[in-house]
Protein backbone atom coordinates (compact mmCIF):
# COMPACT_ATOMS: atom_id res chain seq x y z
CA UNK A 1 0.00 0.00 0.00
CA UNK A 2 1.79 3.08 -1.28
CA UNK A 3 0.89 6.90 -0.96
CA UNK A 4 0.56 9.27 -3.48
CA UNK A 5 0.78 12.84 -3.61
CA UNK A 6 -0.40 13.43 -7.32
CA UNK A 7 -4.03 12.65 -6.00
CA UNK A 8 -3.42 15.07 -3.28
CA UNK A 9 -2.35 17.71 -4.77
CA UNK A 10 -4.68 17.40 -7.98
CA UNK A 11 -7.70 17.73 -4.80
CA UNK A 12 -6.19 20.95 -3.49
CA UNK A 13 -6.39 21.65 -7.39
CA UNK A 14 -9.20 21.80 -7.58
CA UNK A 15 -9.91 24.28 -5.04
CA UNK A 16 -7.04 26.45 -5.93
CA UNK A 17 -4.57 27.40 -8.06
CA UNK A 18 -0.72 25.86 -7.05
CA UNK A 19 2.44 26.83 -8.81
CA UNK A 20 4.67 24.08 -8.72
CA UNK A 21 7.04 25.55 -6.17
CA UNK A 22 3.70 25.45 -3.92
CA UNK A 23 3.28 21.97 -4.92
CA UNK A 24 6.62 21.12 -3.21
CA UNK A 25 6.01 23.41 -0.62
CA UNK A 26 2.71 21.37 0.15
CA UNK A 27 4.14 17.81 -0.36
CA UNK A 28 7.03 18.39 2.31
CA UNK A 29 4.07 19.48 5.00
CA UNK A 30 1.84 15.74 4.68
CA UNK A 31 3.85 12.81 5.54
CA UNK A 32 2.77 9.37 4.97
CA UNK A 33 0.21 7.34 7.09
CA UNK A 34 -0.78 3.49 7.34
CA UNK A 35 -3.65 2.45 9.24
CA UNK A 36 -4.73 -1.66 8.80
CA UNK A 37 -8.50 -2.83 9.05
CA UNK A 38 -10.08 -1.60 12.62
CA UNK A 39 -6.97 0.84 13.03
CA UNK A 40 -7.79 4.30 14.50
CA UNK A 41 -7.27 7.50 13.12
CA UNK A 42 -8.45 8.87 15.53
CA UNK A 43 -9.65 8.00 19.50
CA UNK A 44 -12.29 9.29 21.60
CA UNK A 45 -10.32 10.96 24.52
CA UNK A 46 -7.38 11.58 22.29
CA UNK A 47 -6.42 15.11 20.71
CA UNK A 48 -6.76 14.95 16.68
CA UNK A 49 -3.19 15.53 16.08
CA UNK A 50 -3.37 15.30 11.96
CA UNK A 51 -5.54 16.21 9.17
CA UNK A 52 -5.59 13.69 6.59
CA UNK A 53 -6.17 13.16 3.09
CA UNK A 54 -7.06 9.50 1.96
CA UNK A 55 -5.56 8.23 -0.77
CA UNK A 56 -6.79 4.51 -0.49
CA UNK A 57 -9.05 2.76 1.99
CA UNK A 58 -11.86 3.98 3.83
CA UNK A 59 -12.53 5.74 6.99
CA UNK A 60 -15.93 5.94 9.18
CA UNK A 61 -16.96 8.44 11.54
CA UNK A 62 -18.60 7.09 15.06
CA UNK A 63 -19.42 8.04 18.51
CA UNK A 64 -20.16 6.39 21.52
CA UNK A 65 -23.64 6.29 23.81
CA UNK A 66 -24.51 4.04 26.25
CA UNK A 67 -21.93 1.31 24.52
CA UNK A 68 -23.74 1.66 20.93
CA UNK A 69 -22.32 3.21 17.73
CA UNK A 70 -23.54 5.41 15.80
CA UNK A 71 -21.45 5.91 12.69
CA UNK A 72 -22.09 9.11 10.99
CA UNK A 73 -19.94 10.03 8.28
CA UNK A 74 -17.40 8.13 6.20
CA UNK A 75 -13.92 8.87 4.17
CA UNK A 76 -13.32 7.22 1.01
CA UNK A 77 -10.83 7.72 -0.97
CA UNK A 78 -10.00 10.79 -2.37
CA UNK A 79 -11.39 12.86 0.64
CA UNK A 80 -9.82 15.00 3.73
CA UNK A 81 -10.38 13.24 7.01
CA UNK A 82 -10.27 15.26 10.66
CA UNK A 83 -12.46 15.61 13.86
CA UNK A 84 -12.19 19.54 13.10
CA UNK A 85 -13.24 20.47 16.67
CA UNK A 86 -10.63 19.12 18.03
CA UNK A 87 -8.03 19.51 15.38
CA UNK A 88 -8.53 22.79 15.49
CA UNK A 89 -9.14 23.94 19.31
CA UNK A 90 -6.69 21.16 20.24
CA UNK A 91 -8.75 19.66 22.50
CA UNK A 92 -9.85 15.80 23.80
CA UNK A 93 -11.88 14.09 20.60
CA UNK A 94 -15.92 13.34 21.76
CA UNK A 95 -15.93 10.86 18.27
CA UNK A 96 -13.81 7.74 16.85
CA UNK A 97 -12.43 7.81 13.25
CA UNK A 98 -11.72 4.02 12.38
CA UNK A 99 -10.78 2.41 9.41
CA UNK A 100 -13.04 0.03 7.86
CA UNK A 101 -10.25 -1.92 5.78
CA UNK A 102 -6.60 -1.09 4.93
CA UNK A 103 -5.92 3.05 4.76
CA UNK A 104 -3.56 5.42 3.43
CA UNK A 105 -3.24 8.62 3.68
CA UNK A 106 -1.25 11.67 3.55
CA UNK A 107 -1.27 13.68 7.12
CA UNK A 108 -0.85 17.60 8.19
CA UNK A 109 -0.51 18.51 11.59
CA UNK A 110 -1.41 22.08 13.07
CA UNK A 111 1.74 23.77 12.93
CA UNK A 112 2.29 22.52 9.36
CA UNK A 113 -1.11 23.54 8.03
CA UNK A 114 -0.66 27.04 9.39
CA UNK A 115 2.15 27.35 6.98
CA UNK A 116 0.13 25.63 4.94
CA UNK A 117 -1.92 28.66 4.50
CA UNK A 118 0.98 31.47 4.96
CA UNK A 119 2.92 29.87 2.68
CA UNK A 120 1.07 29.60 -0.43
CA UNK A 121 -0.59 32.26 -2.57
CA UNK A 122 -4.29 30.67 -2.11
CA UNK A 123 -3.71 29.07 1.22
CA UNK A 124 -6.27 31.42 3.30
CA UNK A 125 -8.70 30.67 0.63
CA UNK A 126 -7.80 27.09 0.82
CA UNK A 127 -8.65 27.20 4.39
CA UNK A 128 -11.84 28.98 3.98
CA UNK A 129 -12.94 27.01 1.17
CA UNK A 130 -13.19 23.40 3.03
CA UNK A 131 -14.26 24.72 6.22
CA UNK A 132 -17.22 26.05 4.14
CA UNK A 133 -17.89 22.25 2.41
CA UNK A 134 -17.74 20.85 5.65
CA UNK A 135 -19.79 22.90 7.43
CA UNK A 136 -22.60 22.48 4.32
CA UNK A 137 -22.10 18.74 4.71
CA UNK A 138 -22.80 18.75 8.21
CA UNK A 139 -26.02 20.95 8.43
CA UNK A 140 -27.13 18.78 5.24
CA UNK A 141 -26.05 15.72 7.33
CA UNK A 142 -28.60 16.51 10.40
CA UNK A 143 -31.17 17.66 8.08
CA UNK A 144 -31.23 13.90 6.88
CA UNK A 145 -31.57 12.64 10.56
CA UNK A 146 -34.18 14.62 11.72
CA UNK A 147 -36.40 15.01 8.60
CA UNK A 148 -36.14 12.04 6.53
CA UNK A 149 -37.08 8.55 7.10
CA UNK A 150 -35.21 5.32 7.67
CA UNK A 151 -35.99 4.74 4.35
CA UNK A 152 -34.96 8.16 2.70
CA UNK A 153 -31.93 8.46 4.86
CA UNK A 154 -30.55 4.94 3.10
CA UNK A 155 -31.42 6.65 -0.34
CA UNK A 156 -29.65 9.59 0.60
CA UNK A 157 -26.75 7.46 1.83
CA UNK A 158 -26.39 5.54 -1.22
CA UNK A 159 -26.67 8.90 -3.49
CA UNK A 160 -23.87 10.56 -1.09
CA UNK A 161 -21.59 7.06 -1.07
CA UNK A 162 -22.87 5.39 -4.61
CA UNK A 163 -19.95 3.21 -4.14
CA UNK A 164 -19.45 2.09 -0.64
CA UNK A 165 -22.32 -0.33 -0.08
CA UNK A 166 -19.74 -3.14 -0.86
CA UNK A 167 -17.28 -2.59 1.13
CA UNK A 168 -19.10 -0.94 4.27
CA UNK A 169 -20.40 -3.90 6.85
CA UNK A 170 -24.07 -3.83 7.07
CA UNK A 171 -24.45 -3.20 10.89
CA UNK A 172 -22.12 -0.05 10.26
CA UNK A 173 -25.03 1.11 7.08
CA UNK A 174 -27.10 0.50 9.51
CA UNK A 175 -25.71 2.28 12.01
CA UNK A 176 -25.34 5.60 9.82
CA UNK A 177 -29.03 5.06 8.53
CA UNK A 178 -29.93 4.87 12.33
CA UNK A 179 -31.65 1.36 12.27
CA UNK A 180 -30.74 -1.35 13.28
CA UNK A 181 -29.33 -4.35 10.65
CA UNK A 182 -32.26 -5.84 10.73
CA UNK A 183 -34.66 -3.06 9.55
CA UNK A 184 -32.22 -2.05 6.73
CA UNK A 185 -32.52 -5.52 5.45
CA UNK A 186 -36.04 -5.13 4.90
CA UNK A 187 -35.27 -1.76 3.54
CA UNK A 188 -33.27 -3.24 0.88
CA UNK A 189 -35.18 -6.42 0.00
CA UNK A 190 -37.98 -4.07 -0.40
CA UNK A 191 -35.65 -1.58 -2.37
CA UNK A 192 -34.94 -4.88 -4.65
CA UNK A 193 -38.55 -5.65 -5.34
CA UNK A 194 -39.29 -2.27 -6.82
CA UNK A 195 -39.08 -1.75 -10.80
CA UNK A 196 -36.80 0.57 -11.87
Amino acid sequence: MTTDYSTLLQAIRRIIALTTEEEAVVSSLFEPMILPTDGYFLQAGDVCRYAGFVTQGLLRYYILDDGAEHTYDFSPEQTFVSNYESFLTQTPSTRFIQAIEPTALLVINYNNLQRLYNSIGEGQKFGRLVAEQLFVGILQKLTSFYQETAEERYETFIRSFPTLQERIPQYVIASYVGIKPQSLSRIRAARAGKSY
